[in-house]
């Protein structure tokens, strides 16, 4: 099979114009293009909008993510593309890739094989620009601010507690903890900083809430980023910085749009890590879709415990939108992974493996069902080395859950390879079952809903915090900020706090470490386990994989 390069490289684009017209219906002079085949939708012309019905809100989710990795984006890709096949008027709404990850140890994330998202390579470099705009946005409040304490410090504020940092969209671990203002006077007021990658920022979060330019600039108001010396909280609107800050962010916060191989249209705008932030696209883009689509397509990023909670918790509770149904990917290999079997092992045929890992798609499905109302259809995605015992198990073992499952070969066969997968969804989509609920309503502290999430999705027994963490805690109280949802920074790879405990593990504790207030993005963050919000690269990062050649062609980009 042809790289993931290759066939996007081999692929024959519409304009977007086309895509748009014969696609959405959005007419030429609604687009703002950036070249042929990407453009972003006029805000005046969204406007227009307004009063139209919704159409129905698919959430992709998986189970707990393995180093071989579910394929989630590419399934939406290759469901969306099924779903146009049986003639339903769908689109994809996803997440921008961060170029930390693509450099570093992921690679792309515009789907693989023939269930992608084109142009691909412009998707996973600088696309429209709008990760620059956020982070010369977020640098600019930090210049304000710095820049204040250098001019008198008329707002008193005390620099050890500043907590607004820099960012910069590359993983780059020598940049955690900084130093600033040194050389002088003339130089600043020197203190201790630090470096986030821009997709871990409160900005990047509030860019993706944001429901329109009036509220980017209010929630941008709100952002808390420091105390004075009697102890109160100083915003950015107290810096004068609002306004700025949303001149430099007002065109990225137009929705981006783009098309698969096969031409169904996709919006790919924002980007918030899942581990830190709630790992969704805009609202903004999703709610275009929506209105343009009887059908939307969307990811929450990792398991089902970290993105559909938030997803749900986070992006649903303050945007207003409500799922219709959650897919849920799931892989043989990654339910081997789950049942104990090494990575190097992964492509023998093991179907007590399969049982054992199990534990982890029925923890997932039974927290979408109880915990939030939401059925799932569980797609499994087929690998080449898959045998046909291990995934007639993987269909038993969804059977047992009441849970349909479809074998998808979307990434060799494109939506050919997902027809099965999408009329099972459009099926449950038709029985019009959800009963939805939050986790844990809006009233209430942000230790209670915090325990309600590690009880019910992660199936803890307690929720402790560090010394460190309880100050932090209660100066959120102390500001006003305890009654504000709760969003858990953890690793991915399972319910608990230790990255290495595979499976379904319960009755361990979640050990919050730090809390950050994201006032302006309207939560508050619990930062656990090893959680970095500046990653760093591995020893052989996926850059070192990647050329160009003299036409230009980005190889080994996948």
């Amino acid at each position: 099979m042809l790289s993931d390069a290759e066939i996007a490289g081999a692929a024959e684009l519409w304009p977007i114009a086309r895509v748009a017209a014969e696609q959405l219906g959005v007419p030429e002079e609604a687009l703002l293009p950036h070249g042929r085949h990407i453009a972003k939708l006029d805000r005046a012309w969204l406007a227009t909008l307004a009063d139209r019905p919704l159409g129905k809100l698919v959430l992709v989710t998986g189970i707990s993510p393995t180093p071989p990795g579910e394929g989630k984006t590419t399934t939406v890709v290759g469901l969306t593309d099924g779903l146009r096949r049986l003639g339903v008027r769908a689109t994809a709404a996803l997440r921008e890739p961060s170029m930390g990850p693509v450099f570093g140890m992921k690679g792309g994330a515009a789907g693989g094989g023939y269930a992608q998202v084109v142009p691909m390579t412009d998707i996973n470099l600088h696309f429209t620009g709008d990760f620059a705009a956020v982070a010369a946005a977020n640098n600019l409040l930090a210049a304000l601010l710095d820049n204040h304490l250098h001019h008198g410090n008329a707002l008193g504020i005390e620099h050890r507690t500043i907590t607004w940092k820099r960012v910069i969209d590359l993983n780059d671990r020598a940049l955690r903890d900084v130093v600033v203002g040194l050389g002088g006077v003339a130089h600043g007021v020197p203190r201790e900083d630090g470096w986030d990658i821009v997709v871990a920022s409160e900005l990047m979060a509030i860019f993706c809430l944001a429901t329109s330019l009036a509220d980017l600039r209010e929630r941008i108001g709100r952002i808390v980023v420091a105390h004075d010396r009697e102890g109160s909280p100083v915003t950015a609107r107290d810096l004068q910085a609002q306004d700025a800050l949303t001149i430099l962010l007002a065109s990225a916060l137009q929705p981006n749009l783009v098309q698969t191989l096969e031409h169904s249209p996709v919006f790919v705008h924002g980007g918030p890590f899942a581990n830190i932030a709630h790992g969704c696209n805009s609202v903004l883009a999703t709610r275009t879709a929506l209105q343009l689509s009887d059908v939307v397509v969307t990811e929450a990023g990792f398991g089902a415990d970290l993105g559909a909670e938030k997803f749900f918790d986070l992006k649903c509770r303050l945007s207003g939108l409500r799922p219709d149904a959650a897919v849920v990917v799931v892989t043989a290999r990654a339910l081997k992974w789950h049942g104990g079997v090494a990575q190097a092992d992964l492509e023998r045929e093991d179907l007590g493996a399969v049982r054992a890992g199990a534990a982890n798609l029925r923890r997932h499905l039974r927290n979408l069902r109880d915990v939030f109302g939401v059925p799932a259809v569980v797609a499994v995605n087929r690998f080449p080395g898959d045998t046909d015992a291990e995934l007639s198990l993987v269909h038993e073992l969804a059977d047992a859950e009441d849970c349909a499952a479809f074998t998808a070969t979307h990434a060799t066969d494109g939506g050919e390879g997902a027809l099965d997968l999408a009329q099972g969804v459009r099926t449950q989509l038709d029985k019009d079952e959800v009963d939805f609920a939050f986790c844990y309503p809006e009233e209430g502290d942000v230790e209670s809903k915090a325990l309600a999430v590690a009880q019910r999705v992660y199936h803890a027994d307690a929720v402790t915090f560090s010394p460190r963490a309880r100050r932090q805690l209660d100066r959120v109280v102390a500001d006003g900020y305890g009654h504000l949802p709760v969003c858990f920074a953890k690793t991915q790879y399972s319910f608990s706090t230790d990255p290495a405990a595979l499976g379904a593990p319960s009755g361990h504790t979640v050990e919050v470490r730090e809390v950050r207030l994201s006032a302006g993005a309207g939560f508050v963050v619990l930062v656990t386990g090893e959680v970095l919000t500046m990653p760093g690269l591995p020893k052989v990062p996926a850059s070192a994989r990647m050329s160009i050649d003299d036409d230009g062609h980005v190889l080994g980009l996948s």
